[in-house]
């Protein structure tokens, strides 16, 4: 049994690892969720158990029985997530299931600007309540502290500081739910909210009830990482830390409803805090200390699931090509620099702007309920087309489109108090991976193939010219073509037309992401032994996509079964066992400027322009040494070939009839 096998088997240190990295940002909203719920509402009984009501069911409904056990049973191959579920379905040709997918992908990432500064930020609020006197100066500064020091730490990575995470997590719910449960102990009564007629009742009886589903919402979000993170922990372990889990959260909501009918009702909260106002005096330090190292924990998360998320994203093709670092040995720990510091300074801008926790959270929420959607939809579809499940599929599309429907209209009341910020953010991602899209279906679709074995013979010859100088020993083309048969005419182009390139040995390279997450295979065609070869390589979408390197083991492997000869064909060199050299050469598609496109597609080819000039270069995504590439542009029609008319003056050309008449023109 390999390691990656015996971290998702069923264990003791397996539910602790689900506890460091992904019940963070569910396991802190405790902190804030039912204080939303009041907001400026007189505490009454209809309000605290209608509420709880409703906590309770949204827990059991969304988190346990979509999320817990339904999205879970809709893995690939041990991994989850949007762009897992994504890989699972879209076998199935249905074109749409791609935008549900990037939606999803986009709200992730605009949660990731709020995550952190919404956590962090109600955490260090609890000061106050030990320290009333302290300024909302002074406790932005120390958000902001944070933030950056959280930040910073990324590029070392953290599975050093991540084997704490699980047992902080630990100490963290375990906490929570005693001082839920000693309040719990006092009034009983509030137990009877699990009955579902409260939440109804405060929903169609108390004025503006279906308007507090926006701060109910809270509660579950975070419910996202259980499915995202299952590749790390295991569907078994997910599942039994998550029976702890909810037990302890529902003991915190309990609690702090007991407490807040025995001190508050009749009353408005104010700046009362009620989490951290029912601990004792003695035990509100350690309160405070530990609800900021679990927002932090929670924070870290979040990141690293955006770090994985846009990775997958990459390798996909629809996000930018960007640098990713690989700060240590632990599978699956990415570094993406840019990434990084657009959410830090974007969490720096959310605490700036917003100031407190409370003005937060009206742009929390929103766009992680649009991603719950996107979720549903491809859930939908998954067990209607791979389970067959057509019962299953339509009881799910009722439930969860219904509920989530409802959540997303109540949280659009937040918009124009903050949710236009998100909502911003994710749609100013959508753009760009829905132009990178579009401009790849431009090009597939205009990118035009030539039968390989019509230019065997022409290759031989080329080779065997004595009057072409030698490009180089082994000349590679990275190609868009996926079979040895075909091959892109731009590669043709390149090798024949543009200015003849002679080689030895010629390589055709194709790099393929499938389904399977951790894939790594590739297969070799011989089209002219020793002298031409088609090379394909399949990477999951989760594995590292380090061509260079994968190349290399390739020829090695190759070298190994003597079909190719890696010892340099100079002779001054082969005598010193020098290495054979290679070149690179990388095509670039450029729409040319004798296409007759729309405006739309025009606007998508220079957006697609603009994202390219501000990104990785595909060479230097693929790891390749810089020294041995060369990249050549080549213009393809993405329309019809823009038509001309020019006629000759009719004057001219009597003018010239009579010239060569007259013997002046010969």
């Amino acid at each position: 049994m390999d390691s990656q096998s015996r971290k998702h088997t069923l264990s003791a240190a397996g539910v602790l690892v689900a506890m460091g990295i992904i019940y963070g940002d569910i396991g802190t909203s405790p902190i804030y969720t039912l204080r939303f719920v009041v907001g400026s509402r007189l505490v009454s009984e209809e309000l605290i158990l209608g509420g709880l009501s409703l906590v309770f069911w949204t827990l059991t409904i969304i988190t346990t029985i979509k999320y817990v056990y339904m999205a879970l049973s809709a893995d690939n191959k041990g991994e989850g997530g949007i762009f897992a579920l994504y890989a699972l379905v879209r076998r199935y040709k249905a074109g749409w299931v791609i935008f549900p997918a990037i939606l999803g992908c986009c709200t992730l990432i605009a949660d990731g600007f709020m995550t952190p500064a919404m956590s962090v930020t109600s955490a260090v609020e609890g000061i106050k309540t030990l320290m009333p006197e302290i300024s909302d100066q002074t406790i932005i500064t120390i958000v902001i502290i944070i933030l950056v020091a959280l930040f910073i730490f990324q590029q070392f990575g953290s599975s050093v500081v991540g084997k704490t995470f699980g047992p902080v997590m630990m100490v963290w719910f375990v906490f929570i739910g005693a001082i839920g449960a000693y309040h719990l102990s006092f009034n009983l009564a509030v137990l009877k909210a699990i009955n579902p007629s409260y939440g109804v009742s405060l929903l169609i009886k108390y004025p503006g009830g279906f308007w507090i589903l926006g701060a109910i919402f809270l509660c579950t979000t975070g419910a996202e990482a259980m499915y995202s993170d299952l590749g790390h922990c295991g569907k078994s372990n997910i599942r039994l830390g998550w029976g702890f889990v909810k037990l302890c959260l529902l003991l915190s909501y309990f609690g702090q409803g007991a407490w807040l009918l025995s001190t508050y009702e009749g009353k408005e909260l104010g700046d009362t805090i009620p989490f951290f106002s029912m601990m004792p005096d003695w035990l509100l330090i350690f309160g405070v200390i530990i609800a900021t190292m679990a927002t932090v924990i929670a924070s870290q998360a979040l990141i690293s699931g955006t770090f994985t998320l846009v990775n997958e994203a990459m390798k996909l093709k629809l996000w930018p090509a960007t640098r990713v670092r690989y700060p240590s040995q632990m599978k699956g720990q990415i570094y993406i620099p840019a990434i990084n510091w657009i959410l830090m300074f974007g969490c720096i801008l959310v605490v700036i702007f917003f100031k407190k926790s409370d003005d937060m959270q009206a742009a929390y929420g929103l766009a992680i309920t649009v991603n719950m959607l996107m979720t549903s939809a491809l859930l939908v579809y998954y067990f209607a087309t791979v389970k067959k499940s057509t019962i299953r599929s339509s009881v799910l599309a009722l439930v969860f489109f219904s509920i989530e429907g409802a959540f997303l209209i109540s949280n659009l009341s937040k918009f124009s108090h903050g949710g236009w910020f998100s909502g911003s953010i994710a749609l100013a991602f959508f753009l760009m991976m829905f132009i990178l899209l579009r401009a790849r279906e431009l090009r597939d679709r205009h990118t035009e193939f030539v039968d390989l074995k019509h230019y065997v013979p022409m290759i031989q010859d080329l080779q065997a010219d004595a009057s072409i100088p030698r490009e180089a020993t082994n000349l590679v083309y990275m190609a868009v073509a996926d079979s040895k048969r075909y091959i892109d005419s731009n590669i043709i182009y390149s090798i024949f037309k543009k200015r003849p390139k002679k080689a030895d040995v010629y390589w055709f390279v194709h790099v393929d992401t499938v389904d399977s997450p951790y894939s790594s295979k590739y297969s070799v065609d011989t089209i002219v032994p020793k002298k031409c070869f088609f090379v394909r390589i399949k990477l999951g979408f989760k594995a590292d996509h380090r061509v260079n390197l994968l190349f290399a083991k390739i020829l090695h492997d190759m070298a190994e079964n003597a079909e190719i000869d890696l010892v340099s064909h100079y002779d001054s060199l082969r005598k010193h066992s020098m290495p054979a050299d290679f070149k690179f050469v990388m095509l670039h598609s450029l729409a040319s400027v004798d296409s007759e496109i729309s405006t739309f597609d025009n606007v998508i080819i220079q957006g697609y322009r603009f994202i390219k000039k501000h990104s990785l270069s595909t060479e230097e995504m693929y790891g390749l040494e810089l020294a041995n590439v060369e990249v050549e542009t080549v213009p393809i029609m993405v329309g019809p070939a823009a038509k001309v008319r020019i006629k000759r003056e009719k004057e001219e050309l009597e003018r010239e009839k009579e010239l060569k008449y007259h013997g002046h023109i010969n």
